[in-house]
């Protein structure tokens, strides 16, 4: 089928999407990018053998580890030493900057030769010609069956048949609960995430119990603030039966009534008591750090937060912290419409400016095998987006957590819009959490469906240019 054609200041609007375009942690990597600026590492082998003729790649991608240059590099290195006249640079964009270069890049046609694209980016840039068809050598990293089908999805343009990414790695969103907490609360673990109900009678039963001496509030949950919003939100409109288009992707559904039972059921949350109004002020990463500190029982984030209580303090971690040594994961619990969370991640592509491009795919195709896949999963605390990883026996039960929230996984249409899409959404929701918090009129069924409403009418708008 034809691509769609999407013009560049509608995709340009989507700049400001930063970690939210392909749902991520803004978390402590963004340190490690000196403030937001690109920076370049390179790494080089001597040739240990007869090589062939030299040749310099460049790799732009985002800050996914504590050390992203080095931790990249180093993923890598076993390649570089069996290909010794092979040169990789790494230039890191910072995730609130990276969709404007890209964007730049693709119109321009000077860029990288290996570019990371959020999973969600993907059909936008596919639509302006930044990156190359790499339809025909899907069968050198295995097939669409060797990957995660949700992440699969985000590789080309809804009704094009062609592959413009492979996946690198993946995000899921699970919960993160205090097993100390729920002991002392004399709450079954095995049931208290079942079911919507037995999950909002567990965070009753955990709410307000004194631990150090300190009250802790059942739910950390970030609000308008967060880079995540539009993440948080849907996978409880999918538990309740909603989407977020119709199936031919032509008609916006999400205010749709099951939508909105969704959305009252994770909000009322915060409206009940269960959360404390100040963390609605907060992003991901300051409810993760509560969290942490013991401010709240329960939390949802992603694979990397395990990663963070396992890192010793003077590396950036959190092992030091009580949560670090009492806690568990558990899945999002089921909806009237079953069990979803959000899946999004990242995807390697070769730029259309490459000029080395056989040798830009060959890197790719290292770093998409299960070795690659497993060692920068190790690095960074993403999920790899091999099924052979994600179902192996090797897996922690942290990550075996993960693996399985992968199963119900839900991730965004595949379209050229939807990077405008995601910003008129992140405005609208973030207006859903004022009036939660009581600065935008009383919360209310008739209030939250009439922002919903609103937020329709602008995604109809966007998606029907």
């Amino acid at each position: 089928m034809k691509k769609t054609a999407v013009s560049i200041s509608a995709l340009l609007m989507a700049f400001s999407l930063a970690v939210s375009g392909c749902g991520g942690n803004n978390n402590s990597s963004n340190s490690s990018n000196n403030g937001g600026e690109q920076k370049e590492s390179s790494a080089t082998t001597a040739p240990s053998a007869p090589s062939t003729k030299p040749v310099t790649l460049n790799a732009w991608v985002m800050p996914n580890s504590p050390k992203p240059d080095a931790d990249f590099l180093q993923t890598l290195d076993p390649y570089l030493k069996e290909h010794p006249n092979v040169t990789v640079k790494v230039t890191v964009l910072d995730w609130g900057s990276a969709w404007t270069k890209i964007t730049t890049a693709a119109t321009s046609g000077e860029g990288p030769d290996i570019l990371q694209l959020g999973s969600t980016w993907v059909p936008a840039i596919a639509s302006m010609g930044g990156i190359d068809k790499v339809t025909d050598k899907v069968a050198d990293v295995g097939g669409a069956e060797a990957f995660l089908p949700a992440i699969w999805k985000t590789t080309s343009i809804a009704g094009d048949s062609e592959v413009y990414g492979i996946p690198w790695f993946v995000d899921a969103r699970a919960i993160y609960y205090r097993t100390d907490v729920f002991k002392q609360a004399g709450v079954n673990t095995e049931t208290a995430f079942k079911d919507w109900d037995s999950f909002k009678s567990a965070l009753e039963a955990v709410n307000g119990q004194t631990v150090d001496g300190k009250k802790i509030a059942a739910l950390g949950l970030p609000g308008k603030n967060d880079w995540n919003v539009v993440h948080n939100i849907f996978p409880w409109i999918w538990a309740a039966g909603g989407d977020v288009l119709s199936e031919d992707n032509k008609n916006v559904v999400f205010n749709e009534e099951k939508g909105l039972e969704g959305v009252m059921f994770y909000t009322g949350l915060a409206n009940e008591g269960l959360v404390e109004k100040s963390s609605l002020e907060k992003n991901s990463s300051q409810i993760e750090s509560d969290f942490g500190d013991g401010k709240s029982a329960v939390i949802i984030s992603g694979p990397w937060l395990a990663k963070n209580f396992a890192t010793p303090k003077a590396n950036g971690g959190m092992d030091d912290k009580k949560a670090a040594k009492n806690f568990a994961v558990a899945p999002l619990p089921a909806g009237p419409g079953g069990q979803a969370t959000f899946v999004g991640g990242s995807e390697l592509t070769v730029f259309s400016g490459s000029k080395n491009k056989e040798a830009t795919w060959e890197v790719i195709k290292y770093l998409t095998s299960d070795e690659a896949q497993k060692a920068y999963a190790q690095v960074s605390g993403q999920l790899p987006a091999k099924l052979s990883l994600l179902e192996s026996p090797d897996l922690d039960a942290n990550m075996k957590a993960f693996s399985e929230a992968t199963k119900y996984g839900r991730t965004y249409p595949a379209i050229p819009q939807w990077g405008p899409t995601e910003t008129a959404l992140q405005k609208h929701f973030a207006n859903v959490w004022d009036i939660v918090a009581g600065v935008k009129g009383k919360y209310s069924k008739e209030s939250i469906k009439e922002e919903l409403d609103s937020a329709a009418s602008e995604v109809k708008a966007i998606i029907n240019q």
